[in-house]
């Protein structure tokens, strides 16, 4: 299912919410509903500005886009030249924008942009439920799927689901049999972090 984000001044000085069409007298109340409203469409297309109750809404809508610019090094294609222009970047190494307090170099201004507030301690995107705010947007929405009954990312072994991603990519070492994390004293490994923690008692009662 698609839904747009785009909210609309009416005549009446009333802001309406593209998802539902529900109406505010302030602005600041739009913006706190459409918070809410991304726990139901957590899946969002930058370009057009919509958002997605679920992944396959959302590839099936990309597959709709018209991408008329290809890369002629990697041929990946995009809709507009400016980020056609900005993913050429990654194959000549260019790195026109620079942080003013540390000289950390960037390709994109946005990128710039979001580095320099660890130097400011901006987090200017905070969830309406718990209040905790972060950096990023992207941060926002993931977390916010904490406050969701919704399980989006499903194993395709098990068909055992998550709310985060990175639950799903620890999950999925169970079935790989990879294990990331080895002890530096006897070199034996493990799959998850706490199980690792909890075999460095042994050495730490041994000693």
């Amino acid at each position: 299912m698609k839904s747009s984000d785009n909210s609309v001044n009416a005549e009446k000085d009333t802001y309406c919410c593209g998802l539902c069409n529900k109406s505010f007298a302030r602005h600041t109340h739009l913006q706190n509903h459409q918070c809410t409203r991304i726990l139901e469409y957590p899946y969002s297309c930058v370009v057009y500005n919509s958002r997605f109750d679920g992944q396959i809404s959302l590839k099936s809508h990309k597959r709709t886009e018209k991408r008329p610019y290809t890369c002629d090094i990697c041929n990946k294609t995009f809709n507009r030249v400016s980020n056609l222009k900005t993913h050429q970047r990654i194959h000549s190494g260019e790195r026109p924008y620079s942080c003013d307090m540390c000289g950390k170099l960037f390709s994109r201004q946005n990128n710039l942009k979001v580095h320099q507030r660890i130097h400011s301690g901006e987090r200017p995107y905070s969830c309406v439920v718990c209040n905790k705010s972060f950096r990023l947007l992207n941060i926002l929405k993931t977390h916010q799927l904490i406050h969701s009954v919704e399980r989006p990312y499903s194993c395709e072994v098990c068909t055992k689901s998550f709310k985060l991603p990175q639950s799903l990519k620890t999950h999925q070492r169970v079935h790989s049999g990879m294990h990331s994390y080895s002890c530096n004293i006897c070199r034996k490994s493990f799959s998850h972090l706490n199980h690792l923690q909890q075999h460095e008692r042994i050495h730490t009662w041994l000693k």
